[in-house]
């Protein structure tokens, strides 16, 4: 989902730095609602780097193709939002991606601001599609493969849309303009099926390991209802 160099330049970037702005104040409601709901802010520490650290990775290790306007990552979003918390999260994405650019991909800085927008906004959606969809009473480890896939295209289904806009806003409505987004949207779906499985799969081997997973290192919501 990486917005590439020339996509949007010049006086254009201003609006990113906006919508960077707007984002960072999404992490920050994020992380005050998590707050509110942990035991203690050191878990709410060590779940961000774990989620920066595993961001971090995701971007450098796992496959990604460049596709029409950008690149497919599997970023797994949501499967950092139900084992983490969104507060975590949106730190970790955040975290991740501006590392990845200092330390191995320079040239994307001036892309950072659209590019934590393309992840924090989807993310933000989904914590909220996420409290109204699964029951409180409901425990993340127990989410149904519906749920996962409805989380899963809401969050890819975001990161399209944005990444979508910023190439229209850069280049305009052109066809081959509009045939690069067509096809960049495409690939990225075929995320939509992957990352449910992933969800259910790490969702099942928290299950298992209750012993591990049942603490501060992890979102309290994974093994327990909403209090």
């Amino acid at each position: 989902m990486h917005i590439e160099p020339g996509v949007v330049d010049g006086a254009k970037l201003a609006l990113s730095y906006a919508t960077a702005a707007l984002s960072f104040g999404l992490v920050a409601k994020m992380v005050r609602d998590d707050l509110a709901s942990s035991k203690t802010p050191i878990g709410l520490a060590a779940r961000s780097v774990m989620t920066t650290s595993l961001v971090f990775s995701f971007f450098e290790i796992l496959p990604h193709h460049p596709v029409g306007v950008s690149e497919v990552h599997l970023i797994l979003g949501s499967t950092l939002f139900l084992m983490f918390g969104a507060g975590a999260a949106s730190i970790g994405l955040a975290l991740g991606l501006l590392l990845q650019g200092l330390f191995f991909a320079p040239f994307d800085l001036p892309q950072y601001g659209m590019n934590v927008t393309t992840l924090i906004v989807p993310l933000f959606g989904l914590s909220r599609i996420a409290n109204h969809m699964i029951p409180r009473k409901t425990a993340y480890v127990d989410v149904r493969y519906r749920d996962a896939l409805a989380l899963s295209t809401t969050y890819q289904g975001g990161i399209v849309a944005w990444v979508a806009f910023w190439a229209l806003y850069g280049h305009g409505f052109s066809a081959d303009n509009l045939g690069n987004v067509a096809a960049f949207g495409a690939a990225y779906m075929l995320v939509v099926v992957v990352e449910p499985l992933i969800d259910l799969a790490v969702l099942a081997a928290a299950k298992s390991w209750r012993t591990a997973t049942d603490n501060h290192l992890f979102s309290d919501r994974l093994h327990h209802a909403a209090g």
